[in-house]
């Protein structure tokens, strides 16, 4: 990987992950800046929370699409720049450019990093089944979505470092770890309290 394909896919990937799907959906469709309701979060859940399961949908579909649109762009010239694509596209969502730098927790982006490698990358479809397998339990177990982020991005590191000897993918899999705890962080600190607020349709 040479440093300008590394320059280009890290741009790439944070330019696509700016894109702010929820605020999109929110003022095209429901004429809601969602920034100024429920937890202002431009993510799927505070847009489900807002605009209603529909919109929840559609914003998580593009979350997951920008990332697995820049790492398919970047594999096509690098496939090692597609992973700090996919890294960058994350960090983009969490901080974006077209946003005052204010968007989500990275939730979906992380799904979408995790099936953009796992199809373009390293052809090994466990990269992400085997998180949102535990996303999933946990999420029925706990009612929590940010309770099972954090299992799920942990898992997903796990799995990759024990499953992979790519440091590239190890390093990235660990800083978007780092990135979904921290930007749960007011959640963790609810969840130890005991008010953090829980799904109703499970």
């Amino acid at each position: 990987m040479s440093e300008l394909n590394l320059l280009y896919g890290v741009v790439i990937g944070y330019l696509l992950g700016s894109i702010p799907g929820a605020l999109f959906i929110g003022k095209v469709f429901y004429h809601t800046d969602i920034r100024e309701y429920g937890s202002g979060n431009l993510g799927g859940s505070n847009a489900g929370r807002v605009l209603g399961k529909k919109a929840a949908i559609a914003v998580i579909a593009i979350d997951i699409g920008k990332v697995v649109l820049a790492v398919a762009l970047c594999s096509l010239f690098d496939q090692e720049a597609s992973i700090w694509a996919g890294l960058a596209a994350a960090f983009g969502h969490c901080y974006p450019l077209f946003a005052n730098f204010k968007g989500g927790k990275a939730v979906a982006t992380m799904f979408g990093f995790l099936l953009s490698t796992s199809i373009f990358t390293f052809r090994d479809g466990l990269f992400v089944i085997v998180p949102l397998v535990v996303f999933l339990i946990v999420l029925y177990l706990g009612k929590m979505v940010s309770l099972a982020s954090i299992f799920a991005s942990l898992t997903s590191t796990l799995y990759i470092a024990i499953a992979q000897d790519n440091l590239s993918i190890t390093i990235a899999s660990c800083l978007l770890t780092v990135l979904i705890i921290y930007r749960h962080r007011a959640n963790i600190g609810r969840i130890a309290n005991g008010t953090e607020n829980k799904v109703s349709w499970l």
